[in-house]
């Protein structure tokens, strides 16, 4: 592949931020209390992560009880219908719901909610407003594999920062709630078990983000997730759905905060732990294929995630390699949707292989020939119960 084949940072936005800043500011000032005049910096966006929900930066100040208060505010908000979204719906919702479901049962830190606006009128667009958190993600833009700070840290740095976000999976995984609490995060497509729903709604986001022109790799991996489909695929808990590193934020290695919340549903445990796994192996590729370095080879190894998350649950990771070809081809349909995207706005030509249009081809060919495996240790052997008292998974 050659490096202008490389992924290059696609449009985000096609909104007038100026004419979202005003429409921002009137709405504000209906949600405050009468006289607060609130003021609202330019709105600007972050320039290293993301590519789903629009996201905005901007600080206010108003007044309230005779004082002047102040927040560091963070919006997300649907995509404009003209800006070609990479998801077909995008439930603000349900984002808000589940992020407050987090931060009430557990220990994992998410962002403090501020506002929440469903309607259309405001700034355009269903949206919310949350807190600004402290702290900075491994960027996607350069890859945290090729130059970040993270590359550069300690191996005592980059072990803790491993053994957290593995931490905030697991406390995810064993929030208490009831089935009526979660329905809210069940996938409305058909199938009798949920790693069925999930498949089923992955097949129709593939059907709708390629716009009739498949990806002839994509079809194989399909059929390879069918043929392989496990008979008992484990527990059901709340899952993350976006589980990576490029999503929290950190302080000296430390998460201060879990972002990006639109992938959540009911699933099996291990959905998360292999998007983990699947994401930090896609930008390690990239470090060697593109820069020819050696990138951090021994950040979120699969045998180092699997047992910390064992140790910290009592549940042995199952059928891995099913969810780790499974977070492959999610992670493909992604990149292609992108790309599509990509061709759409003129910031690549279109792709008559439609394989090129998947960055990360290469990984899912050695996945489908069983060779992507092939010197890796197998997954590691039963541990021991959690001690007494630790929360069970929902829906268990």
């Amino acid at each position: 592949m050659a490096d202008s084949d490389a992924p290059a940072r696609p449009q985000v936005s096609t909104r007038d931020l100026a004419e979202v800043h005003e429409r921002l500011v009137a709405w504000l000032a209906g949600r405050l209390p009468t006289g607060a005049d609130p003021r609202v910096s330019e709105l600007s966006t972050p320039s290293t992560n993301g590519m789903s929900s629009e996201t905005l930066l901007f600080d206010a100040a108003w007044t309230e009880d005779g004082a002047i208060r102040t927040e560091r505010c963070v919006v997300r908000m649907r995509p404009a219908l003209e800006a070609k979204p990479v998801f077909p719906t995008y439930d603000l919702d349900k984002q808000y719901r589940v992020m407050s479901l987090v931060a009430e049962r557990c220990g994992v830190p998410v962002p403090k909610l501020l506002w929440e606006e469903p309607g259309e009128a405001a700034p355009g667009a269903p949206f919310f407003v949350m807190r600004r958190a402290d702290g900075s993600a491994p960027p996607d833009d350069v890859p945290y594999t090729i130059d970040s700070r993270l590359l550069k840290a300690a191996p005592a740095d980059r072990a803790r920062l491993q053994e957290e976000s593995v931490r905030i999976i697991a406390e995810i995984h064993q929030i208490c709630a009831t089935d009526d609490e979660i329905a809210f995060l069940q996938l409305d497509q058909p199938g009798g078990t949920t790693l069925r729903r999930h498949l089923n709604d992955l097949k129709a986001y593939y059907a709708w983000g390629m716009e009739g022109r498949p990806v002839p790799l994509l079809d194989r991996a399909f059929a390879w997730l069918e043929a392989n489909f496990p008979e008992d695929a484990g527990p059901d808990v709340i899952s993350w759905g976006d589980a990576r590193i490029g999503n929290i934020l950190y302080v000296d290695f430390a998460p201060t905060a879990v972002l990006d919340w639109e992938m959540a549903a009911v699933g099996p445990r291990e959905i998360d732990l292999a998007w983990m796994i699947f994401a930090h192996d896609f930008f390690q590729d990239l470090a060697a294929r593109y820069g020819g370095l050696p990138g951090i080879p021994d950040l979120l190894r699969r045998e180092d995630v699997y047992s910390r998350y064992a140790e910290l649950t009592g549940h042995t990771p199952r059928n891995t390699r099913y969810f780790e070809v499974y977070a492959a081809v999610r992670h493909g349909v992604l990149m292609a949707r992108v790309a599509r995207r990509q061709e759409h706005f003129g910031e690549r030509a279109v792709a008559e292989n439609r394989d090129e249009t998947v960055f990360q081809r290469v990984l899912i060919e050695r996945m489908l020939d069983g060779t992507f495996w092939d010197n890796l240790p197998s997954a590691p052997a039963p541990a021991p119960a959690p001690a007494a008292g630790a929360g069970a998974g929902a829906a268990e």
